[in-house]
């Protein structure tokens, strides 16, 4: 099988470590078929896309919608390397799929809204399949309704007419959606369980997501969350994908 590319962008080695070993695990890979790359730690090489299965883009602390001043150097950097790459992934329909990042990234290239307005604070939510999402092959197996794990500063507001929406939660419209034929984002995360969660919040307990002082009830909350149906997304991904 071609590896699936994991386009990673925390600085944190002990998330980015959690995080790379999330996807090996939901998304029922080795090592060996799920090829990394830390785009914070150095610029994006280039890409014969001939040799992966598909393009995954994890979370990052990057919000896409701050000004342009605000944005560090290496935010900026990534920002266009990835802009560049999605130019070429929309073009040949390449499978690709967004967690949490990916809709700031793949919604922005494709002419969505993006800001604050739907931001949602660390913990589940429920996310509901629209018609459209009920009949997607990435989402089989996974009931209308189901628990997610989430966090986010920045979500869609608005999607370009071409996109099609295929989940939705009360407090944020737009929790996956689809580009083309094979281009997804999820604003949950399909790769998270409880552990996972607590272990980010404590990682990035200074970066603005909650008040600093929460964190201990915050960690203890997170571990008492279940949420398993998200997962699917990945395997159902990697199943339909792998060559």
């Amino acid at each position: 099988m071609l590896p699936f590319l994991l386009l990673a962008s925390r600085a944190e080695d002990a998330a980015a470590e959690d995080e790379y070993a999330a996807y090996l695990r939901y998304g029922g890979l080795e090592e060996r078929e799920l090829r990394r790359i830390r785009l914070e730690a150095a610029p994006l090489p280039p890409l014969d896309l001939s040799k992966y299965s598909g393009v995954i883009v994890g979370g990052s602390p990057f919000t896409s919608s701050d000004p342009q001043e605000d944005k560090s150097a290496v935010q900026q950097r990534v920002e266009q390397e990835l802009a560049g790459l999605l130019d070429r992934l929309v073009d040949l329909d390449y499978p690709f799929l967004g967690a949490c990042y990916g809709v700031g990234t793949l919604g922005s290239h494709q002419g969505a809204v993006i800001d604050r307005t739907y931001g949602e604070p660390l913990g589940a939510v429920e996310v509901e399949l629209t018609p459209e999402g009920l009949q997607d092959p990435i989402l089989q197996g996974i009931p209308q309704r189901f628990t997610a794990l989430t966090g986010h500063k920045e979500a869609v507001s608005s999607l370009p007419p071409h996109a099609v929406l295929l989940a939705r939660a009360a407090t944020c419209p737009v929790h996956m959606f689809r580009i083309r034929t094979n281009l997804y984002a999820t604003q949950f995360h399909p790769e998270l369980d409880a552990d996972g969660l607590a272990t980010r919040i404590d990682i990035y307990r200074n970066a603005g997501y909650f008040p600093p002082e929460t964190t201990g009830e915050l960690m203890a909350a997170a571990r008492r969350f279940t949420a398993t149906e998200p997962m699917a997304v990945l395997k159902n991904f990697v199943a339909r994908y792998a060559r």
